[in-house]
């Protein structure tokens, strides 16, 4: 069975297609190298083109024998989508409208779409399920749950099957040493603490003291990005036996603090961090935490990789090389 990867080349869908091959999957990568890089790639075929061009969709598609398609390339910057919403609107919705078209037109009806936790907004309860309210509170989290409900009405419209799986926080690399985090600039706090300690960067920028948590830092659920990838190969088996679109949660359900991660890697490394504080970002919620039951249940999923020192050693270890 060919798979078509979108932005397998990215951090998450390089580490899902890695998997892929190694569940017996073929694949075909489809990526603009835009934030994806070449060294990421492990294995299948490489189509490059941009899903803003319908032409080339339309001759991937007409060139490969594609069954399933997995959704991974979007823009996730949260700030630059306050600071640019219309470039978000346009990367993330009309490539989603052109991608599901070039799959209408070629019969292909299972899809896996990477969503993310920024589709529930500021939490009422946590850990969060998925019956939450979903009210996002910036343009990155509304372009997520824009294309879910595309793929509501797909389903009802054209059978097309999906399953939307909504990260908590994608952290970790390979533990084979193959892949790893490469984002330019790179957002995200753990390879940021290790930038610090690596001297890429001076000091480690802590963004808010005064949340409402035990030590005033905000809360975040880590999940390693080869459970990440796991789970997807997981979602798209259970698509294929049985074909019935839903939204799930993928995170740990568990919570660190931006101090607790700093603590754990100074741990891990034995060195100690140098940081500033700074006000809170706009948007940022005190807690992101997921309950991950469906997930579990549904996919027989479980984390191996998931505790907070494996994700930190293996990030460590990529970001050393």
């Amino acid at each position: 069975m060919r798979i078509l990867v979108a932005g397998g080349a990215g951090y998450i869908g390089s580490h899902t297609v890695k998997r892929l091959i190694e569940d017996g999957f073929e694949v075909t990568v489809f990526d603009n190298f835009s934030t994806g890089r070449r060294e990421l790639l492990t294995g299948g075929d490489l189509i490059e083109g941009d899903l803003m061009d319908r032409a080339a969709l339309k001759a991937a598609f007409a060139s490969r024998r594609v069954e399933a398609v997995m959704h991974f390339a979007s823009l996730i910057r949260v700030g630059e989508s306050f600071r640019n919403p219309q470039k978000y609107y346009r990367a993330n919705l009309i490539s989603s409208l052109n991608l599901l078209e070039a799959m209408l037109a070629h019969d292909v009806r299972r899809f896996i779409f990477s969503s993310s936790a920024a589709v529930y907004g500021l939490p009422e309860q946590t850990p969060i399920p998925e019956t939450h309210p979903l009210r996002p509170v910036n343009p990155y989290g509304r372009t997520k749950l824009f294309v879910e409900r595309i793929l509501v009405d797909y389903d009802r419209a054209y059978d097309l099957r999906s399953i939307s799986l909504r990260y908590f926080n994608a952290a970790g690399a390979d533990p084979d040493g193959e892949l790893g985090e490469m984002h330019e600039p790179e957002t995200h706090l753990i390879p940021n603490v290790l930038f610090t300690l690596l001297g890429r960067r001076k000091t480690l920028e802590v963004f808010g003291s005064d949340f409402p948590t035990p030590d005033g830092t905000a809360v975040r659920d880590y999940i390693h990005v080869s459970d990440l990838a796991a789970a997807h190969v997981l979602a798209l088996r259970r698509l294929l036996d049985h074909p019935e679109s839903r939204a799930l949660n993928l995170g740990s359900g568990r919570g660190f603090s931006v101090m607790e991660i700093i603590q754990r890697v100074e741990e891990v490394t034995g060195r100690e961090v140098p940081r500033v504080s700074r006000p809170r970002r706009r948007g940022d919620p005190p807690i992101l935490l997921a309950s991950n039951e469906e997930a579990r249940r549904l996919l027989g999923w479980e984390l191996p990789l998931s505790d907070i020192a494996t994700i930190i050693r293996t990030a460590w270890d990529w970001h050393q090389k």
